[in-house]
């Protein structure tokens, strides 16, 4: 009789887990969990996920297996969904792990790439250890994932590590469920995995023992070195070599843009950095991104962050990084491997052809790279992190929506461009591929379109795109003729990124502050205060448009744009210092006769604007570079606003007047109040201008609820400035922390907007 209700008892729970939870230990973890429950069944990675069957007589068990799932997940494991269901008992003995099964339609998340864990640095570093000093460690809790895999389910035969035969000890190690390289698809140890190699400026390779030791001696002798890591090479060369550093800068044509730093450990980052905890467990997360961190002084030549008051900083994340940093200089500039604006390099031959002129030598390995990946760059502002950059160690991790709903998929900006791929509720953001005028960045745009779509083997129900006819983005989505195809307004695609992320679906207030998104009237934006949500928005105000002269050719040279604005305020054009030298007559011509100046509002030109009235910056060589060294100029102390105001433009709308500001500057120019004050007054009026806007916007809709977008929004002084008065002023706050508030993040709000196409729900801008 006992042994008939132990029978009926039993039970067997089939569960299908979703997210990212294939190549992150998720397989050996539930293998241990089910063996220590004494459980019968299997695990099975599948392209709907990870399926686990579990059979015991022990309800108690199975609900304690249930919970654990969750609870003790691995820590790389994120897992978005899981189905559970009572299935018929089998016959079973014993709990396996069985082949994957890789028919049908894609579920599963594919892992970002990791940085090196602890246990891996450990052996590295131990000289007992079969993998001292190997390049290529790693285990299911870190290592390439993302920039090597062609397609799920995520094993050794679909990634760029199939050319490499494990030996005996590794494929023991792969094969033992309590072993942490149990499935790792990347192991592999000095006898049968990766290696590396040294090759000379003409692409030689040089006959040496220790190509790491050769590189390292080459960086000593203040000469660049291309290294190849695991989403492209970088360009390295001794931090505290200024001339190596003024010689990097000049080959690679990057005049002014800071470069990035690669710290030995902590503890020397923050020989040189203020670090809060916030910033410490980022620059310490699997991760690993770029963390731009205030200086402690002068401690590096002016040449890595000219006219910048914080360093962007990262610390080994790869095998090769600690070695390089264990050995070599306890801090490197690590700078994407490129030229000018062309996508990093990944490919051997590449590098040799491309960095030619640039490195004086190579530093390779033989594991090919699938996918080019960036670093991440991030920044810490009103208590978050915020991502500048999203690519390495965060794409492709999905953004969760808050419902799910058709496939759809969306094509981005022209500049900073991601795509973005919907599937169920998951937004799958692509990683930063880069400027599309570029040739080498629309190739990169072309295989991260065709490869998001294949690795997940979805047919999206809808393609969506910029409105504007010029960018590349949206004349390649014209050309496919496949399916349907909407194009949105861009501070539209902003607002809806901001929602997205927050999984807000309500109305609210919108502002938006970019450098330029094409209008649905056909002129430049981006000074918008939007009411609503992604269904529709109504442009409740904007920046009084002003004449761009010379069009987007006047954006690397502010004092153009800064001519533009003062014929808008002044009858006669004020003589002011910055003006000596300059030869005005055609910037004037073409304001006077209306050629080529096109109308704007854009709050990014106003930001140059400034920056040339004052002096200083005059003309740029990189993008925002006026407006950043505007905003280093403001300090921690607060400003004076401008006198400012917002006049009536009907159909209850609003124009936010700009001349009262530009009269407010060129008065303090006039008597000599120094960048820092006029600076600190500038972002004080902004701030004051903004607030009564929304103000007026609230009580216009009755919405108290504040979303804020677009790459202006990368100002510190800015952003927490109005953070902080609209939540003293009961308004809730949203912002961005899974995307960039800049044009990375434009692929999402395109795609969510795609969907409310689809639901017969979108009006757009009305």
């Amino acid at each position: 009789m006992d042994r008939m209700a132990e029978v009926k008892a039993e039970k067997r729970l089939r569960f299908f887990v979703n997210g990212v939870v294939q190549g992150v230990g998720f397989r050996p973890f539930v293998f241990r969990l089910a063996k220590e429950a004494g459980f019968s069944g299997f695990i099975r990675n599948t392209s709907l996920g990870v399926c686990v069957e579990v059979q015991s007589s022990s309800i108690e068990k199975l609900g304690l297996f249930s919970r654990e799932l969750f609870e003790k997940a691995p820590p790389l494991a994120k897992i978005s969904s899981c189905e559970i269901a009572e299935i018929a008992l089998e016959e079973e003995s014993d709990f396996f792990i069985v082949p994957s099964d890789d028919t049908g339609a894609v579920q599963t998340m594919v892992s970002p790439d990791f940085g090196v864990c602890d246990d891996c640095r450990e052996e590295l570093l131990d000289v007992s250890n079969r993998r001292y000093a190997y390049p290529f460690i790693n285990c299911t809790n870190c290592g390439p994932r993302y920039t090597i895999i062609e397609k799920v389910p995520y094993d050794r035969p679909y990634t760029s590590m199939r050319q490499f035969t494990m030996c005996p000890d590794c494929e023991a190690e792969y094969r033992d469920p309590v072993n942490r390289r149990f499935h790792a698809q990347p192991n592999a140890c000095p006898d049968c995995g990766p290696v590396l190699s040294m090759l000379d400026l003409n692409g030689k390779t040089v006959d040496c023992i220790d190509p790491l030791g050769f590189a390292l001696d080459m960086l000593r002798k203040g000469l660049i070195v291309a290294v190849k890591g695991i989403g492209g090479f970088h360009l390295a060369v001794d931090a505290f070599d200024a001339a190596a550093v003024r010689r990097l800068r000049k080959r690679k044509r990057r005049e002014e843009k800071p470069f990035a730093l690669m710290a030995k450990d902590i503890e020397t980052a923050e020989r040189f950095c203020i670090i809060n905890d916030e910033e410490r467990r980022t620059l310490l997360s699997p991760e690993a991104p770029v963390v731009l961190l205030k200086k402690k002084g002068a401690c590096f030549s002016d040449d890595i962050a000219p006219g910048n008051d914080r360093l962007g900083i990262m610390l080994p994340y790869s095998p090769l990084h600690v070695l390089m940093m264990e050995r070599g200089p306890s801090v490197l500039v690590m700078t994407s491997a490129n030229c000018s604006d062309e996508p990093i390099v990944i490919e051997n031959s590449e590098a040799v052809e491309r960095l030619g002129g640039i490195a004086d030598g190579y530093l390779m390995h033989n594991r090919p790279i699938y996918l080019r990946c960036d670093d991440s760059v991030t920044v810490h502002m009103s208590g978050k992190i915020r991502p500048i950059r999203r690519s390495r160690g965060y794409a492709p991790a999905p953004v969760l929506l808050s419902a799910g709903g058709p496939p759809v998929f969306a094509t981005g900006a022209e500049i900073k461009n991601t795509v973005c791929l919907l599937k169920g509720d998951n937004a799958i953001v692509s990683q930063h591929i880069g400027d599309l005028k570029n040739y080498e960045a629309y190739s990169h745009f072309l295989k991260v379109t065709e490869h998001l779509q294949d690795i997940f083997r979805v047919s999206p129900e809808l393609r969506v795109c910029d409105m504007h006819p010029s960018y590349l983005s949206t004349r390649w989505a014209w050309e496919q003729k496949d399916m349907p195809l909407l194009q949105v307004q861009h501070h539209h695609a902003h607002l809806a990124s901001c929602l997205a992320e927050n999984r807000c679906d309500d109305p609210v207030i919108g502002v938006i502050l970019d450098g330029a998104g094409y209008g649905t009237d056909g002129t430049s934006w981006g000074g918008e205060v939007l009411i609503g949500n992604a269904a529709e928005v109504f442009r409740f105000a904007s920046f009084e448009p002003v004449p761009l002269p010379g069009g987007d050719a006047a954006v690397s040279h502010p004092w153009k744009v800064a001519v533009g604005y003062l014929s808008c305020c002044f009858d006669t054009l004020p003589e002011l210092d910055f003006l000596k030298n300059e030869d005005t007559s055609g910037v004037t011509q073409l304001l006077e006769k209306g050629i080529n100046s096109p109308l704007t509002t854009s709050c990014g030109r106003l930001f140059d604007a400034v920056a040339a009235l004052t002096g200083l910056r005059k003309d740029v060589s990189y993008e925002g570079q006026a407006a950043i060294e505007l905003m280093q100029a403001a300090g921690t102390a607060e400003g004076e606003p401008y006198s400012c105001e917002t006049v009536p433009a009907g159909n209850d709308r609003w124009i936010i007047s700009l001349s009262p500001v530009i009269h407010g500057v060129v008065d303090d120019v006039r008597t000599g109040r120094s960048v820092s004050s006029i600076s600190r007054n500038f972002h004080a009026t902004l701030v004051a201008l903004l607030c009564t806007v929304i103000e007026k916007a609230a009580a216009f809709s009755g919405i108290r609820k504040v979303a804020l977008s677009g790459g202006v929004f990368q100002n510190i002084v800015l952003f927490e400035a109005l953070v902080s008065k609209l939540e003293k002023k009961g308004y809730t706050v949203l912002a961005h922390a899974l995307v960039p508030c800049n044009d990375g993040g434009i692929s999402l709000g395109q795609a969510v907007i795609g969907r409310e196409y689809l639901k017969g729900k979108y009006k757009g801008v009305v």
